[in-house]
């Protein structure tokens, strides 16, 4: 396809947009935007869709821009949320936006990143209340969903939050002022803030500017995207490690894969259409397409070296796997496997279950116990069938090393100090 807004809608990326002008629109090349709060260190799982969104833009010779919100970050965004967000110290906010600017340089190298710090900071209060918030009608406000949602809630809503639409609705203003920005996507929660900065600058006179939204991504499962038992789904290699990502694309239902191939892969659809088209065939491999989905999204993320160890470490840390685990082997996957180190008196002697426990690996003895029974534990990659097993000095690899594995998809590497 030759227009990128035809590609989006057939890889199932666009829930809204804010005019059907805006095909015709990026027929010549644009400046294109999406916003990132410093919520955190790291992005997740679900702000992929946005980066890869901004990815597509850019193959098709448009220019991707990212906003940081070092000024939002400071208020909170309301949108999809039921609670208010707590507050970030200043310390943490600008150690957050550094971060995200490094990822998002890292990962999107042409990407213009910016600071809406930059020019929201400069405004005070007066100015922003009389050249901003007098355009913004409270009707309209009050009518939006992420305001509706909240307001009759038992929380409600502060006015701080309430006041967050309008500073991202300046923010599209600035950016199509001063960096010719045309396009603004966001998730469906971010529609009410995106059509809130077109008002705003259609009474300014600006030129025309559009809005487009992509699904949220819920699983069929009814689990959200981008969370695990364990928590989010981070995207960068300090929170979570490419073998953990590739782990949790690969246990994707089968029910979702597809969707996702198209909307955080590159694969062209016709061989998408051929993996699903296979996945009905009787001679079809279980999690190939899981495979696959896992394989692109960790090689666009952490690139050829990341993939490379997470392929590397799922093949050494497999159960029932034919790879010989040995101390060599160990020591390179503790660079990329999740791991603990304990004392030898707090593994030697002592039972599987109570280490499993001890670990978290499982939350309960008698958890444990169950697990084993059933066939789920394994022990340096050999099932266990027996509850009460000690752990012994013949065990260990190398003399330092086990590996415990629990279910068909955690993997844990300990270390026992002698």
């Amino acid at each position: 396809m030759k227009n990128v807004v035809s590609t989006l809608l057939a890889r199932g990326f666009i829930d809204q947009i804010t005019s059907d002008e805006l095909k015709k629109h990026v027929e010549t090349p644009i400046s294109v935007y999406v916003g990132f709060d410093p919520t955190a260190d790291s992005l997740h799982l679900g702000n992929l869709v946005g980066i890869m969104a901004l990815s597509w833009f850019e193959k098709f010779g448009h220019t991707p821009v990212a906003i940081l919100g070092g000024a939002t970050g400071r208020i909170g965004d309301p949108s999809g949320k039921s609670t208010e967000r707590p507050l970030l110290d200043e310390k943490t906010l600008h150690y957050n936006v550094d971060r995200l600017r490094d990822f998002l340089q890292k990962i999107l190298p042409s990407c213009k990143v910016l600071n809406n710090e930059d020019w929201l900071g400069k405004m005070s209060l007066i100015d922003f209340l009389r050249d901003v918030g007098k355009h913004f009608r409270v009707g309209p406000m009050l009518a939006k969903e992420s305001v509706k949602t909240r307001i009759h809630s038992e929380e409600g809503m502060s006015f701080t939050e309430f006041s967050y639409q309008t500073l991202q609705g300046y923010d599209f203003y600035y950016l199509n002022l001063h960096h010719h920005v045309t396009l603004q996507m966001g998730g469906s929660d971010q529609w009410g803030n995106i059509t809130a900065g077109i008002d705003f600058n259609r009474k300014l006179g600006g030129r025309p500017i559009y809005g487009l939204t992509f699904p949220l991504i819920v699983r069929s499962d009814g689990k959200k995207f981008g969370k695990s038992e364990e928590g989010a789904i981070w995207l960068s290699e300090d929170r979570l490690s490419p073998y953990q990502m590739y782990q949790y694309l690969f246990g994707i239902p089968d029910a979702d894969v597809i969707r996702l191939l198209k909307m955080l892969s590159f694969l062209e659809l016709s061989e998408i259409e051929k993996i699903e088209e296979s996945m009905k065939s009787k001679e079809y491999l279980p999690n190939t397409a899981q495979k696959r989905l896992a394989e692109e999204v960790v090689l666009f993320v952490h690139g050829q070296k990341g993939l490379d160890a997470a392929l590397r470490v799922t093949k050494g840390a497999a159960p029932g796997t034919e790879t010989r685990l040995d101390g060599a082997l160990l020591k390179e996957l503790a660079k990329d496997m999740p791991g603990a180190i304990l004392s030898y008196s707090e593994v030697m002697g002592q039972k599987l279950v109570d280490v499993l426990v001890k670990l978290s690996l499982s939350p309960s003895k008698s958890e444990a116990s169950r697990l084993i029974k059933n066939g789920g534990a394994y022990l340096n990659n050999e099932r266990i069938d027996d509850a009460a097993l000690l752990l012994e000095e013949a065990h260990l690899i190398d003399g330092k090393y086990l590996v415990l594995s629990v279910g068909k998809k955690k993997r844990f590497l300990l270390t026992v100090l002698i």
